[in-house]
């Protein structure tokens, strides 16, 4: 090797050239040149670039890109490196072998000594391409210096993976076993296997298992250089590209950093510490693929894992609304842990390259940041349901969960999926969460495009029948139109796909909600809770089924496990505030009332939850404020302008009775829900109208009234023969006043 100039370009260049004593041996001059083409398909900002090849004089010569630096070797002879920089290094090492993979070419001889640091940090792959060693030829090195012997260009021993050893042809793998040698050498400040010669080199890699790296190195880490060092290729990470996304996941997470002595504290403890992981919770997977067009498709991986996770009645894990106030936090493990109080996180990436799929994923012990698994998953698209619960069977299995047979038989269920289809049904997934009407009309049409890819689809179905549902729950559909198309949409899925829990959950508030069918309503309840035991939706819409038919006992216990699965869930917190209102229980609602308005501030429903609060506690003046606000949270200005005229000539009855007319000259030209109109009577004291527009809201089944017998409205009509000939017609409790 030479530094050279190039007169022709004006710039200094590496000259490698045979030694004079190879210049007649044509199998050398071979050699050489197979290197210079192989090297020369690559350009990479990690990899040595080849300028020229060229012939002077009978003497072969390759002019590659000079590189500045430091070898890697001789700066592990300072020690080892911090887990920061092995990572940043190994995935720039990483990187550039994927590039290298993606064309067909295999370094074959990685290692410290190939790489060089730059001066700005840059890892640089040098003589790339090196001519795979001929058999019985693979022991010709010097086993002591880890240097290929003069003359020949062969592998090296130390980083050598076992079938090489063997003589087997080296592949992908091979290298993916190099690099994990170099990732283990800096992670440890040593190579893993030793020897004193070749021989006894290649016996300790063969035979001896991986040693473990010190107790200071990130377990993410060191469980990825022990993947890369299996003995069998086939468990060993299959791409180089499967091992940077590996890597990348490990750096993004706040447990890469982890402080020495913790590591070692929890070390001690490690497997206790598992046993101890009874909740977590699976924070948004970070999306590689560096489009944000491409983020629905980690959200709904995510999702995924979370459903699946999530059947496991063993295991508290929290609800998606809940972590995905979390999508690009800069908060601690810690901190995230203890806000959503669970023993563990899950936190990983997603990669979708063409028809592949890969996650990683690892799990970390929340109270000690230590990551205590770790391991990536790579399936093609039509695979993926396959995929996700692979994942979540490997994490109930680290953990020691007790898995019941029912549960094991459904997370391995999970079928081939029509690719197109299921990536519809991700985008209508995706954007139904935005609830607003331009989000779920594009929800709705992604669907129906799934549907139409793969009429089998339950997925697509489930989301038809969701979409509908929101489109009637946020006043953007006539629910004569929406409700029958939702259950139609319900119907079919389960038709398709019995084991789907929010289908479950959809069809009972339906028979709750809409048919006050109370029998049906309570098996579809159980069902959804059997099949997903971790449902904060079915547990929570199954308290206000039970508190709504007299059941404040178990209702209390199904909310309280909603709200521990979902806690910054704004419209659970306020409707369990509703819950409290209807125990008289004022205080504790409007407690709760107000941690919904802080997280969702035009969320009508907890205002109008603080409005009934403040009534039932007679204090007018603020039960008029939380009035007008319910109000201008649904942009009513004409109601709230009716509110403070009738206030200002009657005070709060007037106030009522005022807005109550306002709403009934509308319903002659536009519809209004009858119960707002008869609530508004109520609470003028105008009993004989409020109980017509009740009659008026019976006929139209209009959902609010599934909580007769409970609501804060009704106190002061409960002894009514009216009202109570319609708790009886509907099936309800009579429940006396408080």
């Amino acid at each position: 090797m030479y530094r050279a100039r190039d007169t022709r370009l004006e710039r200094d260049v590496a000259l490698k050239v045979l030694p004079a004593a190879k210049l007649a041996d044509e199998t050398a001059r071979a050699r050489l040149l197979r290197e210079a083409r192989m090297a020369s398909r690559l350009n990479h900002p990690n990899i040595c670039t080849v300028h020229d090849v060229g012939e002077i004089e009978g003497e072969i010569y390759i002019a590659m890109e000079l590189v500045e630096g430091q070898p890697l070797s001789a700066r592990l002879l300072q020690g080892a490196l911090s887990a920061r920089d092995v990572l940043r290094i190994g995935r720039q090492l990483a990187d550039a072998l994927a590039h290298a993979h993606e064309r067909g070419v295999v370094h074959r001889d990685l290692k410290s000594a190939n790489v060089v640091i730059t001066p700005d940090g840059r890892a640089k792959v040098l003589d790339f391409g090196l001519a795979r060693p001929l058999p019985g030829k693979d022991l010709a090195v010097s086993a002591t210096t880890g240097l290929t012997a003069p003359g020949v260009v062969v592998g090296t021993v130390a980083y050598m993976a076992p079938e090489q050893l063997c003589g087997s042809p080296a592949d992908e793998r091979c290298d993916i076993w190099a690099l994990g040698i170099v990732l283990y050498e800096m992670a440890g400040g040593r190579r893993p296997f030793a020897g004193s010669t070749g021989f006894a080199l290649s016996s300790a890699i063969l035979t001896q298992a991986t040693p473990p790296l010190p107790e200071r190195v990130p377990a993410a880490l060191a469980a990825a250089v022990r993947r890369c060092l299996e003995k069998q290729p086939q468990a060993r990470y299959q791409g180089a590209a499967e091992l940077r996304a590996a890597l990348e996941a490990i750096q993004a997470s706040p447990s890469a950093d982890t402080d020495a002595t913790t590591r070692a504290a929890v070390s001690r403890t490690r497997t206790s510490s598992r046993k101890r992981i009874r909740s977590l919770a699976v924070l948004p997977l970070v999306s590689l693929s560096g489009d944000a067009e491409q983020e629905y498709f980690a959200d709904g991986m995510t999702d995924a894992l979370i459903a699946d996770l999530a059947k496991l009645r063993a295991l508290r894990v929290i609800s998606r609304r809940s972590v995905m106030r979390y999508k690009a936090t800069d908060k601690g493990l810690p901190e995230i842990a203890a806000e959503l109080d669970v023993d563990a996180v899950v936190e990983g990436s997603v990669l979708r390259a063409g028809q592949r799929v890969r996650i990683t994923a690892e799990l970390v012990n929340a109270t000690t940041s230590r990551c205590v698994w770790a391991q990536s998953y790579e399936r093609d698209l039509k695979d993926v349901l396959m995929l996700q619960s692979e994942v979540a069977r490997a994490i109930a299995g680290e953990i020691h969960l007790a898995v019941t047979p029912k549960e094991a038989r459904r997370l391995a269920s999970a079928r081939p999926v029509d690719p197109e289809a299921y990536e519809a049904c991700l985008k209508g997934r995706f954007h139904w969460h935005g609830l607003s009407r331009e989000k779920l009309d594009t929800a709705m049409g992604y669907f129906r495009l799934a549907a139409e890819k793969d009429p089998g689809c339950a997925l697509a179905w489930a989301g038809m029948a969701a979409t509908w549902g929101a489109l009637t729950d946020s006043g953007f559909a006539p629910p004569e139109e929406a409700i029958p198309k939702a259950k139609a949409a319900a119907l079919k899925a389960l038709e398709l796909d019995d084991t789907l829990a929010e289908v479950h959950v959809r069809l009972a508030n339906l028979k709750f909600c809409v048919d006050w069918d109370w029998v049906g309503a309570k098996a579809a309840f159980r069902r959804a809770i059997e099949l997903a035991p971790n449902s904060a939706d079915a547990r929570f819409f199954f308290a206000d089924f039970l508190i709504s038919v007299g059941r404040t006992g178990p209702a209390t216990t199904e909310r309280e496990r909603a709200l521990k699965l979902d806690p910054f869930n704004f419209f659970l917190r306020a409707f369990a505030g509703w819950h409290l209102v209807y125990l008289h229980r004022y205080d504790e609602a409007i407690a709760e009332l107000r941690k919904a308005v802080r997280m969702e501030p035009g969320f009508s429903s907890a205002h109008m939850g603080l409005w009934g609060a403040f009534y039932r506690k007679g204090a007018q003046e603020e039960a008029l404020r939380a009035a007008k606000a319910f109000f201008g949270a649904l942009a009513d200005s004409e109601v709230v302008q009716a509110l403070e005229e009738g206030h200002a000539g009657s005070g709060y009855a007037g106030a009522m009775s005022s807005a109550a007319r306002c709403l009934t000259a509308r319903a002659e030209r536009a519809h209004v829900p009858a119960v707002r109109i008869a609530r508004l009577h109520a609470h003028a004291g105008e009993h004989v109208l409020a109980l017509e527009w009740l009659e008026r809201a019976y006929a139209s089944h209009e959902s609010p009234l599934v909580h007769l017998a409970v609501a804060w409205d009704w106190d002061s009509l409960r002894s009514h023969p009216r009202f109570q000939e319609l708790l009886r017609r509907m099936r309800l409790p009579s429940l006396a006043a408080p």
